[in-house]
C-alpha cells in the first residue's frame, strides 16, 4: 500500500488505546449496576463516595484536561503547577448535588471533548502528556481497583435480596 493511502497514526495512539480500554472498563462496571446502586455510599468512606461521585470525579478531570488542551493550542497555557487537592475539592463541590444521570452525562461529555481536543493537539507537548496521564488511563487505573471491589459488593448484596 502506498504511504499516502495508509491511515494517519496519531503520535499518542498507544496512550489513546490505554484510555479507551480503561474508560470502557469503567463503563462496563457502571452499566452492570442498577441506578439506585450508583448512589449507594461506600465506594469511599470519610467522606462517603458513591459510584456517582467517582464518575463525576473522573468526568470533571477529563473536562479539565480538555480545557488545558485548548489552552495549549491557543498559547495561553500556564503549566500544570496546580493544587490537585484543591481542584478535587472544587470539582466535588460543583457536582455534589447532581443526580446520577447528570454525573453520567457530564463524564461522557467531558471524555468526548477531551478526546477531540487531545487528537487535535497532533504531537502533544510534555505538558499535554502530563494532563493525559493525570486525567485519563492513569487516573482510571488509580480508581478501577476500588470500583471493581465496590461493584462486586453491590452485586453480591443484590444477589442476596429475596426474590
Amino acid at each position: 500500500m502506498p504511504t499516502s493511502d495508509r491511515p494517519e497514526v496519531h503520535s499518542h495512539a498507544a496512550a489513546m488505546e490505554a484510555e479507551r480500554v480503561g474508560w470502557y472498563e469503567v463503563v462496563g462496571l457502571v452499566q452492570s449496576l442498577r441506578p439506585e446502586e450508583c448512589i449507594e455510599p461506600g465506594y469511599f468512606r470519610d467522606p462517603d463516595w458513591t459510584v456517582r461521585d467517582v464518575v463525576a470525579h473522573l468526568g470533571t478531570w477529563l473536562a479539565e484536561a480538555a480545557t488545558q488542551f485548548e489552552r495549549i493550542q491557543a498559547g495561553t497555557y500556564e503549566g500544570h503547577d496546580i493544587d490537585i487537592d484543591a481542584l478535587n475539592a472544587s470539582f466535588a463541590r460543583a457536582m455534589v448535588d447532581q443526580p446520577w444521570e447528570v454525573a453520567w452525562v457530564q463524564a461522557n461529555a467531558g471524555r468526548t471533548v477531551m478526546l477531540q481536543t487531545w487528537h487535535d493537539l497532533g504531537d502533544p507537548t510534555d505538558e499535554a502528556a502530563w494532563w493525559i496521564r493525570k486525567s485519563a488511563a492513569d487516573h482510571f487505573t488509580e480508581h478501577l481497583p476500588r470500583l471493581r471491589e465496590w461493584v462486586a459488593e453491590l452485586a453480591e448484596r443484590r444477589s442476596a435480596e429475596p426474590r
